[in-house]
């Protein structure tokens, strides 16, 4: 098997809002929700059809890591959402209540909109120009 990035860690307040929201707002699938010994959970979402990459979503333990819930990124766009329909995509998350910062730009790479998640980090949602 070749190398990868399979996991990217997401530090969130609450396991079930946050699996909620991704797997309802932004249509992600729940790929594994296993209970740890130390009382955390072991949370993987995946968008549809995904096989190599997925978010852990990793419950804040401390206040340090509570203040960075949401600003992961120093507020910046740190997560690329793809899509192969980005109007329906649009339309589907925009229904379900997701922010959308700003209207969808068609740019020579591609379709793209930046969206938050539920705690304020910053997405864009993007149909590549080559899709």
């Amino acid at each position: 098997m070749p190398s990868h990035i399979a996991l990217t860690a997401l530090v969130v307040h609450d396991y079930d809002e946050a699996i909620d929201f991704y797997t309802r707002a932004l249509g992600f699938e729940l790929a594994e929700d296993t209970p740890r010994p130390d009382g955390s959970r072991w949370v993987v979402v995946r968008p549809p059809g995904a096989r190599e990459s997925a978010l852990l979503l990793a419950r804040a333990k401390d206040d340090a890591q509570r203040a960075r819930v949401g600003d992961q990124t120093g507020g910046r766009v740190g997560f690329f959402l793809y899509t192969a329909d980005f109007a329906a995509d649009h339309a589907r998350m925009t229904a379900e209540g997701v922010r959308f910062l700003e209207e969808p730009r068609h740019e020579p790479y591609g379709s793209v909109a930046v969206f938050e998640d539920l705690y304020g980090n910053r997405w864009d949602l993007l149909e590549p120009a080559s899709a």
